[in-house]
Formats: C-alpha cells, sequence, structure tokens
C-alpha cells in the first residue's frame, strides 16, 4: 500500500494575498465549544482587523460563544461567501483556528481599539461602551485556504500578517 501524498499545499503569495483579501470581511461564522455539553456550536459574528492587522470581534455577555470563548479560549473562523452563482464549493474560503483573547475594559490599548473597530464598524457605536461588551482577539494559529477546487494551501500566523 502506498502512502498518500498530502493535497494540501504549503502557503505561496498568491495564497497568502488571497487569503489576506478573505480577512478583510465584516463578518465571519465563529465555531466555538459550548460550555454545558462541550459540543460545538457556530456562530456569525462581526468581524476586523485590529491596527497591527490581528483579527478581532465585538460580542455581547448575553451571546452563548462569549461564555463559551471564556471556558474555552480555542476556536475557529470561516471567512468567504459563496458567489451568486456556480457550486459554493468552487468559491475561497478561509479557515482559521484562533484562540479568544479577551480585552479587559481597562487595557491601555482599548482606546485605540475602540477607536479602530469604530472606524469599520461606526453602527456599533451604540452599543460598544454598553457592560456587556467585549472587544476580543482571535489570535490566529493556523489557517486552511480552500482557494477554488483542488487549491489547498495551509497557513501559519505569519502567513495572514
Amino acid at each position: 500500500m502506498t502512502k498518500q501524498s498530502d493535497p494540501v499545499l504549503p502557503a505561496d503569495d498568491a495564497a497568502r494575498t488571497l487569503a489576506r483579501g478573505l480577512m478583510a470581511a465584516s463578518h465571519a461564522a465563529l465555531s466555538y465549544l459550548d460550555v454545558e455539553t462541550e459540543a460545538p456550536g457556530i456562530s456569525r459574528i462581526a468581524f476586523g482587523l485590529d491596527p497591527d492587522g490581528s483579527p478581532m470581534t465585538l460580542i455581547s455577555s448575553l451571546a452563548a460563544h462569549t461564555a463559551a470563548l471564556r471556558a474555552h479560549p480555542a476556536c475557529a473562523l470561516l471567512l468567504g461567501e459563496p458567489g451568486a452563482k456556480g457550486d459554493p464549493l468552487t468559491h475561497p474560503r478561509l479557515m482559521v483556528q484562533a484562540r479568544a483573547e479577551f480585552i479587559p475594559v481597562n487595557a491601555a490599548n482599548r482606546p485605540v481599539l475602540r477607536d479602530h473597530w469604530l472606524c469599520h464598524h461606526p453602527k456599533a457605536k451604540l452599543y460598544i461602551d454598553f457592560a456587556d461588551f467585549s472587544l476580543v482577539r482571535l489570535v490566529p494559529v493556523s489557517a486552511l485556504l480552500n482557494g477554488g477546487f483542488g487549491r489547498a494551501f495551509r497557513l501559519s500566523p505569519e502567513d495572514l500578517a
């Protein structure tokens, strides 16, 4: 029996560029482990990049994924939307495995992160300062880019920066 080679390629410049383009999204799907059942859950979240290009979100403590991320910081993001035509599996998408880091309300960099978030999500001005909302950095651990049929690439956190 012969060993099959890994069909997932190492990142190249084109893959890095495509992945960074997908990370310019304003929303993402977030996967997490439920606090009570430890079963996977998924939620649509507001998404953005901090001034250094690291993924982040703004979430309410009323959302189930907030308690889940506090208990189990390991999570995953899915970025990319299918186009209007054709097979959805032919459109690029990026899965980022990450670790959630909540930004304390008294953190020295929170005002800069808050203002940056509002530049890209101006409607959040209505609720960003509510006590139940937290900015959360989603620190990449690894990523898998599917650039379309037969075009899969492994990416490191450095490839996404």
